[in-house]
């Protein structure tokens, strides 16, 4: 295994939660992403242990966490080394399941309007049989014609408002990608990941377009190799991946610290490869 392949990955998280809450938090790398040879998860209500956290699975290997918390300052802090698993994808894209998959990463959901953006996108990128070539012309051309401007958009906004705007932050650039794929005919998806490289550190987001037979990895905003990411969570769009939601109860966030990185040298990306991600 090289130094490259290796990835230690953290989070911090803080709230104070003002009243009982339910909390969910997707902030773990997927069981796909690797093997962790080490692992820790902490989740502390005022210096103590929480009362219940749950962990549940996706179909991705996912791992998802619900917290129930009594008022108080709330703290998870998470921790992994992990050697990256082989670049074939988080599942079998041709196992059974892949027909109901495709047909899902078809439809339009909250952030990625594709209905609204047909014409646009037919006429822009066509809707031919060479589909590498239409995913990679619509992530070039997010890059060049979309401004990547931090604080410029809100959790409110969709790919239609990007499109609109002309400015986004990473999760717009990946709603963007997925929206004029799916307007095009081509199945994508919304992944959460760490990623080694990125400057300043946050969680990322990328998409995945559906292409002879698997789920490959674009990053329009080219701020971190693909071939550096640790996925964590895979869903329609950030309706389904978000870092922390609040189910009941009221919490607020205080503070966020996240950092990914490689041993060795961290990898060049050529945007003109297929990448896949673990």
């Amino acid at each position: 295994m090289s130094t490259e392949a290796i990835r230690t990955v953290t989070c911090d998280l803080t709230f104070q939660v003002e009243e009982a809450a339910e909390l969910v938090f997707q902030v773990v790398a997927a069981q796909s992403a690797g093997w962790a040879d080490e692992e820790s998860l902490a989740v502390l209500v005022d210096g103590e242990p929480a009362s219940s956290v749950t962990e549940i699975g996706d179909p991705y290997g996912a791992r998802i966490h619900i917290i129930q918390a009594e008022a108080g300052r709330l703290s998870l802090s998470y921790r992994a080394r992990i050697e990256a698993a082989g670049q074939n994808g988080p599942t079998g894209a041709d196992g059974p399941s892949a027909a109901y998959e495709r047909q899902v990463y078809l439809r339009p959901s909250r952030y990625c309007p594709s209905d609204h953006l047909i014409g646009f996108a037919a006429a822009q990128f066509g809707t031919g049989q060479h589909v590498g070539a239409r995913v990679a012309a619509i992530t070039r051309w997010i890059r060049q014609r979309i401004g990547y401007v931090p604080g410029s958009s809100t959790v409110h906004d969709s790919a239609e408002d990007t499109l609109l705007t002309g400015m986004g932050t990473c999760r717009d650039f990946a709603h963007l990608g997925i929206a004029l794929c799916r307007a095009t005919g081509i199945p994508a998806r919304f992944v959460a990941v760490y990623a080694p490289g990125l400057s300043p550190m946050d969680f990322h987001a990328v998409f995945e377009a559906f292409q002879d037979g698997r789920w490959n990895v674009y990053d329009a905003t080219g701020l971190a190799p693909r071939s550096s990411l640790v996925r964590i969570i895979t869903g329609r769009d950030a309706a389904d991946a978000a870092f922390a939601a609040t189910i009941s109860g009221s919490a607020n966030l205080e503070a966020i610290d996240v950092s990914a990185t490689v041993e060795g040298n961290l990898p060049t990306d050529d945007s003109s490869l297929i990448v896949e991600m673990a």
